[in-house]
């Protein structure tokens, strides 16, 4: 990576290693896992979900924190994201899982990560969950957009399905399937929820082009502000 990369800008040295006392003894086969919240804005938004991916994961070396590696012929950072967003949506509140094999403070690990991270990914919060619980793309399949246009869009109409092409092939999507409750409208923003379903999900920059279609108001931004568990699942635990 060159030094102008925005990716690594501003944070391609490794901070140094935590102290022993930092850590507290873990049982054997004991891993903790911590949840990171951080924000995907400005130019980074730009990025693929592997290429934010591949950051984070940067983020939590440079950290110094002690990651879990997966088992097999091709160990990695044992890690789990939330749902991915396209190329060019933000997101203002990303989930990103990491195994770790010591407990470090939380604050202390917020601190550091928070050192080691770059402007436009950088981590808001931190905080440790149930190992055994569910990956955030699982417990949280709904995400709520914000829009911003250049101009107010007039009179919308909600399109009953949208055809999108994958590896090939045509495939076309129900809105209705995934798409909570009409759009909100206030003068240049749009909101809107989606919901990810076993069969698949319908992407914000699709529906967002669907439904502008006929409107001269253009896409300046898109934004995932929240995401939300499915008050209708039923938790792993209980069935």
């Amino acid at each position: 990576m060159s030094a102008n990369d925005p990716i690594e800008g501003g944070a391609q040295e490794a901070l140094p290693f935590l102290p022993e006392d930092a850590f507290r003894p873990k049982q054997p086969e004991e891993l903790y896992r911590l949840r990171i919240v951080y924000h995907k804005r400005g130019r980074l938004a730009l990025l693929s979900h592997l290429e934010v991916l591949r950051a984070m994961e940067r983020t939590v070396r440079r950290a110094g924190l002690p990651f879990a590696v997966t088992q097999g012929f091709s160990p990695h950072m044992k890690t789990s994201f939330g749902s991915a967003l396209p190329v060019g949506v933000g997101g203002w509140s990303e989930m990103f899982d990491v195994f770790l094999t010591s407990f470090v403070d939380v604050n202390l690990a917020l601190d550091r990560l928070r050192q080691a991270s770059v402007a436009d990914l950088m981590v808001e919060s931190c905080e440790y969950v149930d190992v055994r619980s569910a990956a955030p793309n699982v417990q949280f399949p709904i995400s709520v957009y914000e829009v911003v246009l250049d101009s107010e869009p007039g009179e919308l109409q909600v399109p009953e399905s949208v055809t999108v092409v994958k590896k090939g092939k045509e495939r076309n999507l129900v809105v209705s399937d995934y798409l909570l409750d009409a759009p909100e409208v206030k003068g240049c923003e749009i909101a809107f929820s989606l919901v990810v379903r076993q069969t698949g999900s319908l992407r914000p920059d699709v529906f967002t082009a669907a439904l502008l279609a006929g409107s001269n108001a253009k896409v300046e931004t898109i934004t995932r502000v929240r995401q939300m568990p499915d008050p209708f699942s039923i938790p792993m635990d209980d069935l």
